[in-house]
């Protein structure tokens, strides 16, 4: 399958090609081979969206990939639930076979699409962070500047701003390497780095292939031993003269996903070395993050991550307010079904919340980038175990029936965003999965986020959340990697006696109890300029969500789009 469109005139002539990136799913490979054939959008209407002249560019090569999919289906994976080994891989799958890949450009605009930032649109100081939370959404690039004051870039994450970095960590789903290794400062472009990632076979000699100029550059290949698994988890060890810092995130490695997507990310506190010979539970905060960070490096079982699991061992975590929140492929039985997944979040929402007075009114908000098959009703994930995960208050029994609202773009939305449609490549839903569940799409909520101008910034963000009826309050508040899918969360076995988790995610969540005294976070309405310090929780996009009209439909990145131009000319033609 590949996908056309017009090209938009080149914005700059000093951006260089990229090098060839690694991908991981057919819909990353198939949504992009736009360059290929360009379709010109012909109406004898006028073009609101046209952005200047469009040519062919002769850079522009097949094979972009942004995205994950997160498509389990019950079909493919059908005998692989009752807990037998899991079936040699069919060429005939579309998420096995080897499908031939070509150099890939780093936007399905073409190497030319990306503009500089302006000279101002880094900090030169430590920016003015929520020192409360440490959430932080990224800078946008194209938006009024005060919409990114207080957003971090992936160069200023990685500056002398916020430590002296002396070795790094980077787990992820996508890389490319060399511009990867372009956003560290020149003083530390040359320290060690450890690529953690889930590729096999022909991605991983590409990948393998971008590091070979790059000596500094090593690798540990994550286990994936059930099928349709990725490891989809995105964070940072930091390794400072200073200290240590940890930072979970929700973009992959390559520029498209740092410069006109919504993403967010939480940076831990600056954490200091231990004295020597101090206890072995020396260090540890009072959301047990210490404990848990280790618990889910060690479930790797690389010795390439012995030597960080060390080194937190010996830094002092205490400071850190959110709990760690990781799946990791395997299945569970007991104890330990809560050690993963949602019904990890589960556990921690029945231990550290409490209930709220008509709390069946108290509506759940899901936002994701990505969708997986979820069975031919409601209640087959859904509404069965993964709501009743969602609407755990505290030690309540009751298990209310709360409205849920789930936020994910329209075609309109993706049409009118500052990437245009190519901005769908990473909002893979693709409509065999959705013709087989026509019933979620009644849940579905457009994506706007005027609070923080980032409305046409399509989210590559994944958050979770209960609000009060009037949205001005939270019970609680996550920011993940995991979209919503089974692979991702997990999903109940043999009659709920056992747990199976396909992927490697990681997310953070926020309860009250940890920050405040009140039972519920406030909610921020204004969002930017962001200030250092602020109680209310700065939400990522407007409540309360707004719901599809009868004209709306949920993007979906293989069906054509032609009927209107996007913001820069083109449309879309899956072939």
């Amino acid at each position: 399958m590949t996908s056309v469109m017009v090209k938009p005139e080149p914005k700059s002539d000093t951006v260089t090609a990229a090098p060839p990136l690694s991908i991981g799913s057919e819909a990353r490979q198939a949504s992009q081979a736009s360059q290929l054939k360009p379709v010109k959008y012909e109406s004898n209407q006028s073009r609101p969206f046209l952005a200047g002249k469009r040519k062919k560019d002769d850079d522009s090569i097949s094979g972009w990939a942004l995205s994950d999919s997160d498509d389990d289906d019950d079909d493919k994976a059908k005998g692989q639930s009752s807990g037998q080994k899991d079936p040699p891989p069919k060429r005939s799958s579309p998420k096995l076979k080897k499908a031939k890949v070509e150099e890939r450009p780093p936007s399905p605009h073409g190497r030319t699409y990306y503009i500089d930032e302006p000279d101002d649109f880094f900090e030169t100081s430590v920016p003015p962070v929520n020192d409360t939370y440490r959430f932080y959404l990224n800078k946008v690039t194209g938006l009024e500047k005060r919409y990114n004051t207080g957003a971090l870039h992936i160069k200023e994450i990685l500056s002398p701003l916020f430590g002296t970095l002396k070795e790094s960590v980077q787990f992820n789903y996508c890389f490319d390497i060399a511009w990867m290794l372009q956003q560290y400062p020149p003083e530390f472009r040359d320290k060690p780095v450890l690529i953690v990632h889930g590729d096999k076979r022909e991605a991983k000699a590409r990948l393998l292939q971008q590091a070979q100029p790059y000596s500094q550059v090593r690798f540990c290949q994550a286990k994936l031993d059930i099928a349709f698994g990725t490891h989809h988890t995105k964070m940072m060890l930091l390794w400072y003269e200073e200290g240590f810092r940890v930072v979970i995130l929700t973009s992959n490695m390559i520029r498209a996903d740092w410069y006109q997507k919504t993403q967010g990310l939480w940076m831990s506190p600056l954490y200091l070395r231990l004295p020597k010979g101090s206890p072995e539970t020396a260090g540890e905060s009072p959301t047990l993050f210490k404990r848990d960070l280790l618990e889910y490096l060690g479930a790797y079982r690389a010795p390439e991550i012995t030597d960080w699991i060390q080194r937190i061992r010996e830094h002092d975590l205490s400071e850190t307010r959110v709990y760690l929140i990781g799946s990791t492929p395997g299945r569970y039985l007991g104890s330990d079904m809560e050690r993963w997944g949602h019904l990890r979040l589960r556990k921690l929402l029945h231990d550290h919340t409490r209930p709220i007075p008509n709390e069946e009114k108290w509506p759940v908000i899901g936002q994701f980038s990505s969708i997986g098959s979820m069975g031919v009703d409601k209640t087959k994930w859904l509404a069965g175990e993964f709501q009743r995960t969602l609407t755990t208050l505290g030690k309540s029994s009751l298990r209310p029936d709360p409205p849920m609202h789930l936020i994910y773009p329209s075609v309109d939305d993706v049409r009118t965003s500052l990437e245009g449609y190519p901005a769908g490549g990473s909002l893979p839903y693709s409509i065999q999965t959705a013709q087989k569940q026509l019933w979620l799409h009644s849940y579905f909520h457009r994506w706007q986020a005027e609070t923080t101008g980032r409305s046409h910034a399509m989210p590559h963000i994944k958050t979770y959340m209960r609000a009060s009826p009037d949205f001005t309050q939270l019970a609680w508040f996550l920011v993940t990697s995991a979209n919503l899918s089974k692979a991702a969360w997990g999903a109940l076995e043999k009659n709920n006696t056992q747990v199976m988790v396909r992927s490697y995610e990681l997310g953070v969540l926020y309860v009250p109890s940890a920050f405040v005294s009140d039972t519920t976070f406030p909610v921020q309405m204004d969002v930017f300029p962001a200030t250092t310090s602020s109680t209310s929780f700065p939400v990522p996009f407007d409540l309360p969500p707004k719901r599809y009209s009868s004209k709306d439909q949920p993007w979906m990145w293989n069906i054509p789009y032609t009927q209107a131009p996007d913001t820069h000319g083109n449309i879309w033609v899956p072939s």
